[in-house]
């Protein structure tokens, strides 16, 4: 196994470490054209004659927009080599948002196109981890769930549950979501950010 590792890197030119296509799995983030791209999708071809080829999905890091390339089986791609660092989320000014690296105090700011979407789940004094690529904010990893509280929430009735319908509610970070028909504003809801939808009343 170790063997068949190493006969899958290269080192270029320059002496950066390259890896096969065929290492490119979902999540894998590479450098192409000088931008940053991360693999959100993987289908190896199979030729009837000719070499195999590798079509990837791609998510450009900082547009955040997709394109589709397609490879041959036996090229080589260069890995982004990404550093993760936590940060304490300060306040917004426009379309800039303040965080603040907790370990060094410095401060640095990610404006909307960056956060991806990440807006409707910050909180003021959030701790979070950011990505990092040469010393450079990148973008925000963010937790799986978040609790926030519902800052207004239309009427229930009495005797509602769980299961006796939806509302939607809006929550300090301007998130609307459906929830139950019991929710209240003043209630502290956890939400998952990955589909933005409610999970439970914690408070």
């Amino acid at each position: 196994m170790a063997g068949e590792q190493v006969r899958q890197f290269a080192i270029d030119e320059e002496g950066e470490t390259m890896i096969s296509v065929t290492e490119a799995r979902k999540g894998t983030t590479i450098e192409l054209d000088g931008q940053l791209y991360r693999v959100m999708d993987y289908q190896h071809i199979k030729v009837a004659r000719g070499s195999a080829t590798v079509r990837l999905k791609l998510r450009e890091l900082k547009g955040n927009h997709t394109v589709e390339r397609t490879f041959q089986a036996g090229d080589k791609l260069t890995p982004a080599h990404l550093e993760t660092r936590s940060a304490q989320y300060l306040y917004r000014e426009d379309n800039l948002y303040y965080f603040m690296d907790t370990e060094t105090f410095d401060q640095f700011t990610l404006d909307t196109e960056q956060l991806a979407g990440c807006m409707d789940y910050l909180k003021d004094n959030m701790t979070i981890d950011i990505t990092t690529y040469q010393e450079k904010p990148l973008e925000v990893q963010l937790p799986i769930t978040v609790e926030l509280e519902v800052t207004e929430a239309g009427p229930g009735f009495k005797g509602d549950t769980a299961t006796s319908g939806n509302k939607p509610a809006t929550l300090e970070t301007g998130l609307v979501v459906q929830v139950p028909m019991f929710i209240n504003t003043g209630d502290v809801l956890k939400i998952d950010t990955r589909s933005g939808t409610y999970i439970e009343r914690v408070g």
